[in-house]
């Protein structure tokens, strides 16, 4: 895997990846930036919650579990000294549609952090997870 990352003048950053797909990168005005993309360590979490995401829907369907919506929100806690990496990581899941089976559900959940997520088992985090179904909230 390659990824290409150009300066595009002042801080910002344009990133390509072998997908052709670009994304801008730049920081806040506050310490010299222009606000035209996201944060590199929003687009860490970012990438956590698309690579966990694809995992969920992947082994739900597996499971022939049918689902209407899917979300997360994904919260980090990063070291107050540099390089402030990520320490911790709290991916809450949220499905909403009838009949979804709480047990597949908390498989899926276990097993995208414990086994397959590539991105959030890159990191040197402390990761748990919860997850909710139309509402309810289960650890």
């Amino acid at each position: 895997m390659r990824v290409e990352v150009n300066w595009n003048g002042n801080i910002q950053f344009e990133a390509k990846g072998g997908s052709g797909h670009s994304i801008i990168m730049d920081a806040a005005p506050e310490v010299g930036g222009q606000d035209t993309g996201p944060r590199p360590m929003e687009l860490v979490l970012s990438a956590v919650g698309g690579c966990t995401g694809i995992d969920i829907v992947l082994t739900l369907k597996k499971m022939r579990v049918d689902f209407e919506t899917f979300s997360m929100e994904i919260n980090g806690e990063r070291a107050n000294d540099y390089p402030k990496r990520f320490t911790k990581v709290h991916i809450h899941y949220k499905l909403t549609g009838e009949n979804i089976p709480e047990d597949k559900v908390r498989r899926a959940v276990d097993l995208t952090r414990d086994k397959y997520c590539s991105a959030s088992n890159s990191l040197n985090a402390d990761i748990t997870t919860s997850f909710e179904i139309n509402g309810i909230q289960y650890e």
